[in-house]
This record gives C-alpha cells, structure tokens and sequence, in this order.
C-alpha cells in the first residue's frame, strides 16, 4: 500500500536554488566519504563490530543498510498510510478528513503536529528550550498546497503494531547495548513524514539540554535515535548531520549560521540511505533539515535510547513531557514498552531470536503483546525519558 498525496506544482529556494544544489550534490560526496555506513555486523563474540563502533564515534551517527526485509517495510507502509488517514485535518480539529475522531483525540498526550508547508516552525524561537536559535530558508509554497500538512507523530508505539514490532526488531536492540549498556533505557519514539514539495524544515540544534554542564559530560551523554527509512532518503529530504560535532560539547549554532551567511553549514552531510537502512544519529550531534522541495517522501520511523546512568534520579521533561524525577519506578514503567514489543516482534517473526532485555529478564513471561496489552499503553508517551 503505497502512500499517495496531493499532486503540486515543482518549486524550488528561488535565488538560492542554484546553490542549494550545489551544497546537495558537494554534501553528498562529503557522506560518501566518510566511512560511516554498511550492514549491521556482528563479530565472532556476538558483540558489535568494532568498526561500526569507531565509526558512530568518530562521525556521531552511522547508516546500517538493508536492516528491514520487505515484509517488515509492507506492514510499516500499511500503518504509516493508516495514521496519515486518521491524521487531524487541522490543528484545531478533532476529526480527520472523513469527519471521524482523528487518530490521538482521546489521548492526554499531544501527538500529532501539523506545519504550513515548507515553513520552519522552531527556528529563531525560544520553543523546546530554544535549542534551535536560527531560522532556515522558508521557500515559497506552490499553488494549490494545502494550509497545513502533517509533519510528525509521538507516541507511535501505541498507534501503530508495525512500529511497535520494529522496536523490538534484535539486532538494533543489540546495537543500543553495544552504545549505551545492557541497562539501557528508552527516550521516545515519532513517526515523521517529510511530504513532496511540501514537507517543512527543522533548523539545526542539538537535541539534548540537560547535561551539557555536567562534568560527567562525554560524546554519549544525550543518548541516541535511530532512523528507520521506510523509502529511503536523500540530501533534498534527509537528515543533515556535522560530523563530530557529537563530541564538541553544547555549540554556538546562531554563530556558526551567521558565519556560514546561510542555513547551508559548509561541512555538514546528510544522511543518504535506501528503503530499510536504519541511521544511528547522536542525539548531541548539530543535525537538521532542509524543506522538502523535492518530489521524494520520506518517512522516517524514530526510536531513541538513553544510558541509564544519563536518566536516572534526573529531573526533567518540558519537551516531551511534564517536568518530573525519573526514578527507578518510572523507567521501570516506561521500559515495559521493550518487552512488549519483544514479544510482539515474536509472534510476528517466529523464525528470528528474540532479544532479551537485561533490565526486565526476570519479568520477561509476564510481558505479553494482547488487546489487553494495547489498551493499558495508552498515552504511555507521557513517561518518555526526555533528557
């Protein structure tokens, strides 16, 4: 079931399209060349392979190619086509475009987030801890666009079965250990769609805010997210990242953008992945996105993981949720969601072996994916572990 939208007119930076392109075509040479990308391996211990390790060290974020097998992909489609049908049809409405109550209405959480084409919401704001202080380029809309198009979904664990599954998938729960420790924990998880010739931008930031004063303060402090592609993705709709600046600490961002005379930061690249690549992107790495004036969707399913000892006894949230302690009991109850989606992942892919998560494994029997299950994480977002 592929997804289809809104045929519009091609459009482009005006004056600075030639440009644009330029930086494309130079960014992607600049990703080719940085040895960052290839299969998921593993060595003969069962650990990581230590040169995916070096190379997400030295460049704060990796691709793992071909990850996702296509039946996986189909019933990621059939879900992200079905979201985007329940999608709001405003920010104000309640109801999607079939006049039924839109997908999250009934939730405490907000989840669904909405853009005017091709705009930069956060950029040059003091919004989520104005951690993005400088606006990207805004292109003009084409004729015909639409007042709004969705941008992204939170808490999609609990809209989504196929999303659900791919958190659990093993290998990338293997990945998170190798990076954050057996005892890792969650951070969050969205659905993002960059729409053809529509989709916004998201101004360069970093994402973490807690602990850039922190004299424990190392390159894996903030955690990371990985990026499962459902088409693929280019440097026209991608990701951009600066390598290394993961470990550079908190960046003057609005200086280095006054000193570029543009949104183009000159040594950025972006992430360049086919359809089932996973990206590893380091949460303190200066990363964002361009508007999507390309004819390619991307649709980006996020899911983020934290070092244990980054979260506990932490106070925090403001983003992604309420400010609150994250004691043991609430990364206990937030951390259920891996043993559900292990046990989801089983009973769709019996032929793999599951993951065993060291935190709950005395617990695992009791962690079963049901109806019962679906309903009781409802809203289970407003436990994320935002640091």
């Amino acid at each position: 079931m592929a997804l289809h939208f809104a045929e519009v007119s091609p459009v482009d930076y005006g004056p600075d399209e030639t440009a644009m392109v330029r930086y494309r075509a130079e960014g992607h040479e600049r990703a080719m060349a940085l040895g960052n990308r290839g299969p998921v391996r593993f060595d003969s211990q069962g650990n990581l392979h230590p040169e995916i390790l070096e190379a997400y060290w030295r460049c704060g974020f990796y691709v793992l190619e071909g990850v996702l097998k296509q039946p996986e992909l189909d019933d990621l489609e059939r879900d992200v086509a079905e979201i985007l049908e329940r999608a709001p049809v405003d920010r104000s409405s309640g109801l999607d475009r079939r006049g039924r109550p839109a997908l999250g209405a009934d939730c405490k959480a907000r989840n669904v987030f909405l853009v005017k084409p091709l705009t930069d919401v956060y950029g040059g704001t003091g919004q989520a801890h104005g951690r993005h202080p400088a606006k990207m380029a805004e292109p003009t809309p084409p004729p015909g666009a639409p007042p709004y198009v969705f941008q992204v979904m939170l808490g999609s664990l609990q809209f989504s079965d196929a999303c659900l599954r791919l958190y659990g998938h093993p290998q990338l729960l293997k990945v998170a250990a190798a990076i954050n420790g057996d005892d890792f924990t969650p951070f969050n998880e969205s659905v993002w769609v960059k729409h053809p010739r529509l989709g916004g931008s998201v101004a360069w930031h970093q994402d973490g805010w807690t602990h850039w004063k922190s004299p424990k303060l190392d390159a894996g402090t903030h955690g990371f997210n990985f990026m499962a592609q459902l088409y693929g993705c280019n440097p026209a709709n991608g990701l951009w990242v600066v390598p290394g600046s993961h470990a550079q600490g908190k960046a003057d961002i609005k200086a280095m953008v006054a000193e570029a005379g543009s949104d183009r930061l000159p040594d950025a690249a972006p992430l360049v992945c086919g359809p089932g690549d996973v990206a590893i992107c380091n949460r303190q790495a200066i990363h964002g996105s361009f508007a999507n004036t390309s004819i390619d969707v991307r649709v980006s399913l996020n899911f983020g993981f934290h070092r244990r000892a980054s979260v506990l006894g932490v106070t925090s949230g403001g983003i992604h949720n309420e400010v609150a302690e994250y004691d043991d009991g609430r990364i206990h109850r937030r951390s259920r969601l891996i043993a559900y989606a292990i046990d989801a992942r089983r009973q769709r892919f019996p032929e793999e072996q599951p993951y065993c998560y060291q935190p709950l494994a005395e617990e695992a029997g009791q962690w079963r994916w049901t109806p019962a299950a679906k309903a009781e994480i409802k809203d289970y977002n407003l436990l994320d572990l935002g640091i």
